[in-house]
């Protein structure tokens, strides 16, 4: 009979003293089933209809604010400025798009069930050791969380006992992923080279072109983000975030004291990495293509710029970055494409001189002038 009451006071006890997360987490829901009802319930011709297509767009917005989300745990948090954060985000993303390619079967152009069309095409006679699994969903789910998990290990595990830090740690992590870019642009590699991988038909049975499926698919991000937001506001709150955000201020006086740096920066850099590839596969069913292009370091950069522009160290922050930036590009790619960069420059300047705390900052420093002229 305690069990509600103990899990309304984990979450009391996860918001407390958070009034933005509180306000981002109900705007969050009211937006999920406005959309969701005005898409499944409204007919097309009434004005209130909301496409599928905005429904679509909407929930790869929510899927870059999950990965905003584990950036900010690592740099804003934990001050390690990692570039190569779209690595994870694509390996998620492969694991789930091998998946929906197995799920085609005989439905592909050349109509062989077991080989995805790309691998017809390139001749193979048979499907490579590492696509077994793949054509069971819980397997694929335990890729998107083993495979960019295993990699953030690994690198962080070689470069933290080295006490790699600063521009260096940053300058490796922007090497990987252009590394992974090479590595998956290759047709030998067998993800589809160029093209990678793409046509896919169905998750779980369900069509990925029915309305309905689109809207569950908007849903499930939104509620992955919040779960994840939760998830990363407990870590940043309890006795671990407060020793990471020690080792982000005063990284000797820390292992001074005796706390084990590298093992703490190791655990919240392989946590950031599953949540980044947790963003990487819901962002796949939704756009229907995941290629190496999104290996690349400018994606990186951008995931940056997203945090830095809503607020490091917030969180909700980043999430308000991630959707505003991104609505942004697509306005512009639109309208101007030719401008696009040179506005996502522009901002990183603006941020980085005017802004260093972001949106956020600027929101709380209007807040303090407001409350000190009233007293």
């Amino acid at each position: 009979m305690q069990q509600p009451n103990q899990q309304k006071g984990i979450f009391a006890s996860i918001l407390h003293d958070d009034r933005g997360g509180k306000i981002f987490l109900s705007v969050l829901a009211v937006v999920v089933v406005l959309v969701s009802t005005l898409n499944l319930f409204v007919p097309e011709s009434a004005a209130l209809h909301v496409s599928t297509y905005t429904v679509t767009l909407l929930g790869k917005y929510l899927s870059f604010a999950l990965l905003a989300i584990a950036l900010d745990l690592v740099w804003g948090y934990c001050g390690i400025l990692s570039l190569g954060h779209g690595a994870f985000f694509a390996l998620g993303g492969y694991a789930m798009g091998m998946y929906l390619m197995r799920q085609i079967g005989d439905r592909g152009v050349y109509g062989n069930a077991e080989l995805p069309d790309f691998m017809v095409f390139l001749n193979w006679s048979e499907l490579p050791w590492y696509w077994y699994g793949f054509d069971q969903f819980w397997f694929a789910i335990l890729m998107v969380v083993l495979a960019p998990g295993l990699l953030a290990f690994i690198f962080g595990w070689l470069t933290f006992r080295s006490r790699v830090t600063g521009v260096y740690l940053s300058i490796l992590t922007q090497a990987l992923t252009f590394a992974l870019l090479l590595a998956f642009f290759r047709n030998e590699m067998g993800f589809g080279g160029n093209n990678g991988l793409t046509d896919f038909k169905d998750i779980l049975g369900f069509n990925l072109q029915e309305n309905s499926t689109r809207v569950s698919l908007f849903i499930i991000t939104a509620l992955a983000l919040a779960l994840g937001y939760l998830v990363s506001r407990y870590i940043v709150t309890s006795k671990l975030g407060r020793v990471v955000v020690a080792i982000r201020d005063a990284e000797d006086r820390a292992r001074f004291i005796g706390y084990r740096v590298e093992y703490y920066k190791l655990w919240v850099f392989v946590f950031s990495a599953i949540l980044a590839g947790i963003a990487g596969a819901l962002y796949v069913p939704q756009v229907g293509i995941i290629n190496p292009g999104e290996f690349s370091p400018l994606n990186s950069i951008e995931l940056v710029v997203w945090v830095a522009v809503g607020g490091r160290a917030t969180l909700y922050g980043a999430v308000i970055g991630a959707i505003l930036v991104n609505y942004s590009k697509t306005f512009l790619t639109g309208a101007l494409p030719e401008v696009w960069l040179f506005a996502l420059g522009g901002l990183f300047i603006l941020v980085t001189l005017y802004l260093p705390k972001g949106i956020i900052g600027l929101i709380e420093q209007i807040k303090k002038r407001k409350s000190a002229a009233q007293s």
